[in-house]
């Protein structure tokens, strides 16, 4: 009895699927937009594989389920197998594809600047459903439960200056809401709302049940990243050369940081007590949340407009330099860097110990540890 009930869980385990630390299913990883991975995250990185495209690679990558979603400026949305980087399929647009996809129960959700947006069978790469909209869509998508609790839908800005949610089974539309100007970035999910910047110098305050306005709150110049929200406040940066916090229940600026006269185009990553964000002035500079105070800054040979990505205690972005940096978070020493050779504007993804990123030399790369033989 005892040999039989330990070779059924034997097999159980076995038959178990592969586990991951985590999935990085939509850019900067999660609704909020904080740019934090889980698991762990070796101090030097190998490159285990690169895939080549037939455009620059702006797109951040998804992860999930052990296989890279990630667009190019050829047109094509690849689906790749994390393990070894092949082709699992290849989606063809009538544009450039910047907008990072979104994974959610077995379909690719993504913008193509053809102008188009697309829900694709995560297997098979097939289309399931488009809908038009007004413009080309560099920003990401995003996810929020839809009102009945059942369902859900997807919201993203869009350059035609509108943010969209529409259902994300059927692509219908639920509402549209109109900014000032163009959105470049991706509006981020927090308690039955989304926060996003607009090339308008306004951040948004934005209901979810129905997209009505809640706040408008001036920052002073355009966004052109995404920002993110922890603890009721909204972090982000802009172009006129300041990072902000804003308190969303208040409706106040709480700090501004300014170093140097050079735009902030990469979206925060926020942990803890510390926000880290690149800079135009070639670096990237660490905050303290509480008052905005510089606790380090690092410099690289380029402007850094990938996001930075916090995982174990560390710090990974590219910077247009051509290099992929790793810092400590603690002190923003170089742990590890790799020259790619062309700039990485793309942010880069985060799961199971490995860092995926695309270059505008129209790679996507992947980097990890490899196995001992």
């Amino acid at each position: 009895m005892k040999k039989t009930l330990l070779l059924s869980l034997f097999l159980a385990i076995a038959a178990a699927p592969t586990a991951f630390a985590a999935d990085w299913p939509q850019f900067r990883g999660g609704p909020e937009l904080r740019g934090v991975a889980e698991g762990k995250l070796a101090d030097k990185l190998e490159l285990l594989w690169s895939f080549k495209t037939g455009g620059p690679v702006k797109s951040s990558a998804a992860i999930v389920g052990g296989n890279v979603f990630v667009g190019s400026g050829d047109g094509f949305l690849y689906s790749l197998a994390l393990a070894t980087g092949k082709t699992n399929w290849a989606f063809k647009t009538g544009g450039n594809v910047e907008s990072s996809p979104l994974v959610h129960e077995g379909r690719v959700l993504f913008g193509s600047d053809e102008p188009m947006f697309y829900a694709l069978d995560a297997k098979t790469g097939k289309q399931v459903w488009k809908h038009v909209i007004g413009d080309k869509m560099p920003g990401a998508p995003n996810l929020v439960r839809a009102p009945n609790g059942k369902d859900w839908n997807v919201v993203f800005g869009n350059h035609d200056a509108k943010l969209y949610c529409l259902d994300a089974a059927t692509g219908k539309s639920n509402w549209v809401y109109e900014t000032g100007n163009g959105i470049n970035g991706t509006p981020a999910v927090f308690a039955g709302q989304t926060a996003l910047g607009g090339c308008d110098a306004l951040l948004h305050i934005v209901a979810l049940t129905n997209g009505t306005k809640v706040k408008e709150l001036e920052v002073g110049a355009p966004v052109l990243g995404s920002v993110a929200v922890a603890d009721g406040r909204v972090y982000g940066g802009h172009f006129e050369n300041q990072v902000f916090c804003v308190d969303v229940a208040k409706g106040t600026n709480l700090w501004n940081y300014r170093d140097r006269a050079f735009a902030y185009v990469s979206s925060p990553a926020v942990l803890g007590d510390r926000l880290v964000i690149g800079g135009r002035d070639k670096r990237v500079h660490c905050l303290r949340i509480k008052d905005g105070e510089a606790i380090w800054t690092f410099s690289t040979r380029g402007k850094v407009d990938s996001s930075p990505v916090i995982c174990d205690g560390k710090v990974i972005f590219g910077s247009e330099d051509g290099r992929l940096y790793l810092l400590a978070l603690a002190d923003g020493k170089e742990l590890w860097s790799y020259e790619i050779g062309q700039g990485l504007t793309a942010s880069p993804a985060v799961s199971d110990g490995k860092v995926v990123i695309g270059s505008e030399d129209g790679s996507v790369y992947c980097f990890g540890t490899k196995a001992a033989k």
